[in-house]
């Protein structure tokens, strides 16, 4: 009896030792300044063990060809060098690195739609897009990045040119040693082409889960079924683990509706709804194998500044719902 029961223990161990550690990770912002310890140690409070760190390219329109990236004119943590020293800074705390380079439209307009009018604008395109995404694939290896992500929301862009990502993808495993993933947005992974290339199928998890002004835990659970389904079924068939590159809710009216809604002039404020959805999502998908974990939507390097009672943004810091996060984030 003695020996069955020393069984079961060692089993359980062993199954328990299997279990790869679970990516709990911010979407650390660039900001102006350099960071220190002061600007880490929230990162560490609230018990992240990632964070992804997004150095930006800028492109003037839809149909302009030609990304801008790296200059003096950027905030200095969207740079080469300030996304090193955020990167520096964070290893001092034993936190693990996501380079996750981005670009942004004039206007904030969607990046899932940019798409040349020419030939040539194309191949334009890829050059610009090369160069911005080696000198990061050159900074992550530099730096022993645990993660790069390649792109984000990128579909039309992927979808027009497949044979230049699947040359770019091989151009950056000449660079960069490390895992890599893509940044699909919550309705385009279903069909994004290369996940046979990369290390996680990575998504954007805005998924809409309710209708409710104030969705409750049960319903927003109910809601991702769906949706967890298709996820599920993706892993299976590419046998990859599943990376939200991004996820999180605002804290207004709604928040499950269409959680990518990033509209400023929505007033509403809804701490309820944000927790409620959030730990929905952490209950449905922190427990499972197939799952590596994700980076929460977002965390700025000011903390004590940084969201609060009045704020209606997508940052869990200093609202309830950053109780839930340190929650899960200490226990899985």
């Amino acid at each position: 009896m003695r020996i069955f029961r020393l069984l079961i223990v060692l089993c359980v161990i062993t199954s328990c030792a299997a279990q790869p550690e679970k990516i709990n990770g911010l979407s650390f912002v660039a900001a102006p300044d350099a960071i220190d310890e002061s600007h880490t140690k929230p990162v560490v409070n609230v018990g992240a063990n990632y964070t992804a760190i997004m150095p930006f390219g800028f492109i003037r329109n839809l149909e302009h060809p030609e990304i801008v990236h790296n200059t003096d004119r950027q905030w200095y943590g969207e740079t080469r060098a300030g996304a090193k020293q955020y990167i520096e800074e964070l290893r001092k705390k034993q936190i693990k690195i996501m380079v996750k380079p981005q670009i942004w439209v004039w206007r904030g307009e969607f990046t899932g739609y940019i798409k040349m009018t020419t030939e040539a604008d194309w191949k334009t395109l890829e050059e610009s897009y090369s160069k911005f995404i080696l000198e990061y694939a050159d900074l992550a290896q530099e730096t022993k990045a645990e993660i790069l992500c390649i792109g984000t929301e990128l579909e039309n862009f992927v979808k027009e040119r497949p044979d230049y990502w699947n040359s770019l993808i091989k151009k950056i495993k000449t660079i960069y040693k490390g895992q890599l993933t893509y940044a699909a947005n919550w309705d385009e992974f279903k069909r994004t082409p290369f996940w046979g290339e990369l290390d996680y199928i990575g998504v954007d998890a805005y998924f809409p889960v309710s209708d409710q002004q104030t969705p409750t835990v049960e319903e927003c659970k109910a809601g991702w079924q769906k949706h967890k389904t298709v996820i599920k079924s993706l892993s299976d068939t590419h046998n990859k683990p599943v990376l939200f590159t991004e996820y999180g809710y605002r804290s207004m009216d709604y928040t499950g509706k269409e959680p990518w809604e990033s509209d400023h002039t929505i007033k509403s404020l809804n701490f309820e709804g944000q927790t409620n959805a959030t730990q929905a999502l952490f209950e449905e998908f922190w427990n499972e194998e197939w799952f590596a974990g994700g980076f929460i939507w977002k965390w700025f390097h000011n903390y004590d500044r940084s969201g609060g009672e009045k704020d209606n943004q997508f940052t869990p810091q200093n609202k309830p719902v950053e109780m839930v996060l340190q929650t899960f984030y200490k226990t899985k």
